[in-house]
C-alpha cells in the first residue's frame, strides 16, 4: 500500500488537530495518477467517495464516474435499515473493465465487502483497485487499500467523516460515541 502520512492523535484525541482533508484530498489526486488508465472507471462509495469521484471527474475531465450504495450489502442492514444514501450508478459495462473504487475512510473493512459485493452484482470487473483518504487500521476483514493519502490510529469509540461543504471543500468531523450521546468535534 502506498501510503503518504502517518498521523497519530494522541490518546486526548478530542483535542488533537485533525488532518486537513484538502490536503489529503491533493495528495490522493497525485497517488492516483500512475493507477489511471484508459480502461479505468473511477467509482465513488457514498458518501464521501463519491463526493471524491464527482470532484475528480471535474479535475481530469472524465464523461461519467460510478457511485456505489452499500446499503443493500451491509451486515449490519437490520440495524442500519435502508439509508436515504444515492444509489448505485454504473455508467458503464462492469464486465472487463478497471475500477478504481474511492473512500473517505478505511477502518474495518465492511463498507468495502459490501461494495465490492454490489459491484459483483454488475458484472466481473478485470481489477479493482482501492484508494482512500485515510486508512485507520482496525481490519475485521482481510482488505486494504492500494493507496491511502493517510494512517491515522484512532479508538473504537471515535469515528472519522468526511464533509463537503456547499463550495465542495473537504474538512473531517471527529465524533466520540458514547451508551448516551455522542459529540462532535469539526475540523479547523
Amino acid at each position: 500500500m502506498v501510503a503518504m502520512n502517518a498521523f497519530t492523535p494522541s490518546p486526548e484525541a478530542d483535542s488533537a488537530p485533525l488532518p486537513d482533508a484538502e490536503v489529503l484530498y491533493q495528495q490522493l489526486c497525485a497517488l492516483l495518477q500512475p493507477l489511471r488508465g484508459p480502461q479505468t472507471q473511477l467509482v465513488g462509495i457514498t458518501s464521501g467517495g463519491a463526493w471524491m469521484a464527482r470532484r475528480l471527474q471535474h479535475q481530469w475531465g472524465l464523461d461519467h464516474v460510478g457511485i456505489i450504495s452499500t446499503a443493500l450489502h451491509r451486515d449490519d442492514f437490520a440495524q442500519r435499515g435502508l439509508s436515504r444514501a444515492e444509489q448505485t450508478s454504473l455508467p458503464f459495462a462492469v464486465d472487463g473493465s478497471h475500477i478504481l473504487l474511492l473512500d473517505d475512510v478505511l477502518h474495518t473493512g465492511r463498507s468495502i465487502r459490501a461494495a465490492l459485493n454490489e459491484i459483483f452484482d454488475f458484472g466481473r470487473p478485470a481489477s479493482v483497485q482501492l484508494a482512500v483518504l485515510v486508512d485507520r487500521g482496525g481490519r475485521e476483514l482481510p482488505i486494504e487499500a492500494t493507496v491511502a493519502a493517510a494512517r491515522m490510529q484512532l479508538p473504537d469509540t471515535q469515528s472519522l467523516t468526511l464533509q463537503q461543504d456547499s463550495n465542495a471543500r473537504f474538512s473531517f468531523c471527529l465524533r466520540t460515541h458514547s451508551s448516551d450521546d455522542t459529540a462532535t468535534l469539526p475540523a479547523h
